[in-house]
Parts: C-alpha cells; sequence; structure tokens
C-alpha cells in the first residue's frame, strides 16, 4: 500500500479474498449519505468488493447478494441504514437514475459499479475505488482509492 501526495491509496490485491478483505474495510468506514464508486473493466472484482462490502455492513457473511446486472439496483437494509447496490452497466446516462429512486438511495449509502454513467449525478464526496486486473494473474488486481480525506487514518489496506 502507498499513499500518493493527493491522498490517492494504492493497494495490491493477491487473491480474491485480499478484495473481499477490503470490501470489509470500506463497510467500516461507510456512512449515511455516504457514496462507494466502482469503476474497472468487466472482470476487475468490482461485483466481488459490493457483495463483500455488502455482507460486512449486514453483518452476515452468508448472504445471498446476487448482481444487480439485471435489476440495476439492489437495496439491503443493515444496522447502519439502507445500502443501494446500483449496477449502471447498462444505462446510457442518468436520465434513468430518478425512476431507480437515486434521490431516495442518497439518503442511505449507495455502492454504484459503472459509475461514469453518473456523469452530472456523480457524487462529489464520494469514495472511489478503481480495481484493474493484472494481466495473466488470474484473481490478482490492483486497486486505487481516492476520496474519504481523514477517516483512513494510516490507510485503507
Amino acid at each position: 500500500m502507498s499513499e500518493s501526495d493527493s491522498g490517492t491509496w494504492q493497494l495490491a490485491l493477491a487473491t480474491l479474498a485480499d478484495t473481499e478483505a477490503l470490501g470489509r474495510r470500506i463497510a467500516a468506514k461507510l456512512r449515511p449519505n455516504d457514496s462507494v464508486l466502482l469503476d474497472g473493466p468487466l472482470g476487475a472484482g468490482k461485483t466481488t468488493l459490493a457483495r463483500a462490502l455488502i455482507r460486512a455492513l449486514c453483518d452476515d457473511p452468508c448472504m445471498d447478494v446476487p448482481s444487480p446486472s439485471y435489476t440495476l439496483v439492489q437495496a439491503y437494509e443493515s444496522s447502519a441504514g439502507t445500502v443501494s447496490h446500483f449496477d449502471l452497466w447498462r444505462l446510457d446516462g442518468p436520465a434513468g437514475l430518478p425512476e431507480l429512486g437515486w434521490d431516495e438511495a442518497r439518503d442511505g449509502m449507495v455502492v454504484v459499479e459503472w459509475p461514469d454513467r453518473l456523469q452530472s449525478l456523480r457524487p462529489h464526496d464520494a469514495l472511489v475505488v478503481h480495481l484493474e486486473p493484472v494481466p495473466g494473474d488470474e484473481g490478482r488486481r490492483s486497486a486505487t482509492l481516492s476520496g474519504w480525506p481523514g477517516r483512513w487514518g494510516r490507510g485503507p489496506g
């Protein structure tokens, strides 16, 4: 793990378990009105991280957390409040978000895959997690985190 001058954290995630552990660490820092934006190509581990985050937040390591690829949004109740998991892959832009309950979801916590589709609705105070698979090494990825200054102490790693 390293931190750049801009407060951006770089993490090496050697295994799928490391990606899940990062999701749990993020869940521990989540508060109502927070947004976590998961960016990266197909297969980068966005859904794996979101699933671990939601399971940790709901204190249920075996909870069924399906990808919302077809429903576009799935909401879960946790002791910290409602967490909504958005997968915006199938949207062209933000026009469909009001219909999906975006404004209401922002009163709780949101986890968003494919945040580029948010465009002007992208929360300025979000934690952005960019995941990138390491070519030729399945399960290994790099993560770049930016946002939530002052919450991490010595870092998210």
